[in-house]
């Protein structure tokens, strides 16, 4: 399954190289919800590492991820750990924000109090 959010990236950790064919690294994205703001880490990994080099802390973005659930055994105990991989990065600048929207063509020809406007024809 594939899913996205929004937010701004709060921070960014470094790339950590666990063996020759396998590297990570990490990121916080901050989200409104509702009254308080999360912060919700995701993982990069090998080749998609390079996706955060454009971006920087404090920018907004949206993330599109998978998420990836595993056992592991430990001392006759069974842990779950969850990842949320991210696959893609894009800005939100690109992205038609409220105030950029296309606005109502008749608010350059505003009323005059008594309801008609001010042009001669």
């Amino acid at each position: 399954m594939n899913f996205e959010i929004k937010g701004v990236i709060h921070h960014i950790g470094k790339e950590k190289q666990y063996s020759p064919k396998f590297k990570k690294s990490d990121f916080v994205l901050e989200t409104e919800d509702g009254n308080y703001s999360q912060f919700v880490k995701f993982q990069l990994t090998n080749d998609r590492c390079d996706l955060l080099d454009k971006y920087k802390v404090g920018q907004e973005v949206t993330v599109h991820f998978n998420i990836q659930g595993k056992p592991y055994e430990k001392n006759n105990e069974t842990i779950y750990f969850t990842n949320l991989n991210c696959w893609r990065i894009s800005s939100v600048k690109n992205e038609p924000q409220p105030h950029e929207q296309e606005k109502d063509p008749n608010e350059d020809y505003p009323m005059n109090e008594n309801g008609n406007d001010n042009l001669p024809f």
